[in-house]
């Protein structure tokens, strides 16, 4: 198209796919329905088509962390925009780079019914704004707003005006070069103080966050000459899963025996970790104990604890450097992971099946089964609800790449469409998707078919105990009556074959087995309803 006499809104959709973009979810509306047509059926793209807009956003947040490309979605002016605040909101929280495409009214007519100061309502959520200008920078403002997303770690919504779309314009191609910046190692006193501490400690604990998911063969590396045990945050889990020093979790999540181990521990080294309050269990097994955070990011130090040392630094160099130090130094293993039980401390209990109400799955049984029986290359993710920790607990991913949680604002009714997101960018492995009744109701029943006419490998399981548990289990325990947070629903099951795919209820272990079966024949979405007590759905590990 280079230099080819065109309109705005075909040399905004080219600059698109001048980015390698060619996979766009969108709902069409007056405001972007030339953009999406000529993205689709003139630049060779595909455009997945949400039901609602907030949908777009979340698909395209979710598509961005399985494929690490930035995701783009497009909805129309006023309305359209103002659906999306939510889900532009878990972007900014979840750090998502994202490229929203949004139309807007014309400058022309400011009593548009739909007309509403969009640049507010961005900069409300926290995301980013971008306004195409005029016609002849369209391609570049697309360009900037590339950039910006990736530089900034959010969303970036683009404003264009609809009076603009037609003007002419020769589109010129428009890309700008992103670089990370380079990783290194810290130096200089605070550098030598962190290593005293290390090689002083008689019994150190490694912990991995987020930020240190690629750095797993140096931090073993460490761990193994330090004889310490390895544990992780929720956003690094199963980043150590099989190795003979691993714990599992740090923090709330912990089994009772990792807790223990965590609580004798005198050096924590944390990499890529913020040291969340739950993560540390609200400062409770940091007390007592030397801290070193390691964290190539200035902003994610200090947020909930103080810790002795910090090193700016990328994780896998630090430890490789640390490692060196140990070694010249001829400090001696400190034998602390030589005291770790020869079982795997970071597997909890197994559930009962017995303990279930007449009509009901014991939750922690049918978790246990599902991690057994769900397909060993899944992604999982998981919405919000009081369900969410002991799915966490009990339900395991190959990698952390292949965790992703969809309630970084703690909102619900979000895991869906992240869900279909992630189908997207991985087409190749099967999704597994665990939300709530109240969070299916939501948003998972309005996007279902979106799995199904997109013929995605999705499997939904929906945990059902007929209310909103976290608010449940608050009225019980104040002695009020639980009865505003309790539903009666319609069949899940029998929703998700009506929206065209499979569907299954489990009330006993049979039922289970049966539904697991289904599960290993599907041909489509499929969807596992777990009917459960709402007295009897653990409370949530924090």
């Amino acid at each position: 198209m280079s230099n080819q006499k065109t309109y705005m809104h075909q040399s905004i959709a080219q600059a698109v796919r001048d980015h390698g973009i060619d996979t766009i979810f969108g709902l069409v509306g007056d405001a972007n329905l030339f953009l999406a047509n000529h993205f689709v059926n003139e630049c060779g793209g595909n455009m997945v088509a949400a039901a609602h807009e907030g949908g777009t956003v979340l698909m395209a947040q979710a598509y961005t962390q399985v494929t690490g490309k930035v995701g783009v979605a497009t909805v129309t002016q006023g309305p359209g925009l103002t659906n999306c605040f939510t889900a532009l909101r878990e972007g900014v929280s979840a750090r998502r780079p994202m490229i929203l495409l949004c139309g807007d009214t014309p400058v022309t007519a400011p009593f548009h019914p739909q007309n509403i100061d969009q640049r507010e309502v961005v900069k409300a959520s926290g995301a980013g704004f971008e306004q195409v200008k005029t016609p002849e920078t369209a391609a570049r403002d697309v360009a900037t707003a590339f950039y910006r997303a990736r530089k900034e770690r959010r969303p970036i919504v683009v404003n264009i005006p609809t009076d603009l779309m037609w003007a002419e314009v020769a589109h010129k191609p428009v890309v700008y070069p992103f670089h990370e910046a380079p990783a290194h190692v810290s130096t200089g006193p605070v550098h030598e103080e962190a290593i005293g501490m290390i090689a002083s400690a008689k019994r150190p604990l490694i912990l991995a966050g987020a930020g240190a998911v690629t750095a797993r063969d140096s931090l073993i590396a460490l761990a193994e000459r330090l004889e310490a045990p390895l544990a992780t945050t929720l956003k690094g889990t199963g980043l150590f899963k099989g190795h003979p020093n691993n714990i599992g979790y740090f923090g709330t999540l912990s089994t009772a025996e990792a807790y223990d181990v965590i609580a004798a521990a005198d050096c924590i080294i944390a990499f890529g970790a913020w040291l969340h309050f739950l993560t540390t269990d609200r400062g409770e097994l940091l007390k007592g104990k030397r801290v070193i955070q390691i964290n190539n990011s200035q902003s994610d130090v200090g947020a909930f604890y103080q810790p002795d040392a910090v090193l700016i630094a990328d994780a896998a160099q630090t430890a490789d450097n640390i490692l060196y130090w140990l070694d010249e130094a001829e400090i001696p293993a400190s034998g602390f992971a030589r005291e770790l039980p020869a079982h795997d401390i970071s597997v909890h209990p197994k559930g009962d099946p017995a303990q279930a109400t007449e009509g009901c799955i014991n939750f922690e049984y049918a978790l246990d089964r599902l991690n057994e029986a769900l397909p060993q290359n899944r992604i999982m993710l998981t919405d919000g609800g009081r369900y969410i920790t002991e799915v966490w607990c009990r339900v395991s991913v190959p990698d952390p790449f292949s965790f992703h949680m969809t309630d970084n604002f703690a909102a619900i009714g979000q895991g869906m469409q992240q869900a279909i997101g992630a189908a997207h960018g991985a087409p190749d492995r099967p999704v597994v998707l665990f939300t709530g009744d109240g969070g299916f109701m939501m948003g998972g029943m309005t996007e279902f078919n979106t799995a199904v006419r997109t013929q995605r490998d999705l499997i939904v399981i929906v945990c059902n105990d007929s209310a909103y548990g976290a608010e449940h289990i608050q009225m019980l325990d104040r002695n009020m009556d639980p009865s505003l947070t309790e539903f009666t629903w319609p069949s899940f099951a029998a929703i998700a074959r009506t929206l065209g795919g499979e569907g299954a209820t489990v009330t006993t272990p049979a039922e289970l087995e049966a539904a697991l079966n289904a599960i290993q024949t599907r041909q489509g979405p499929i969807l596992i309803e777990l009917k459960l007590d709402p007295n009897k759905v653990p409370r949530m590990r924090m």
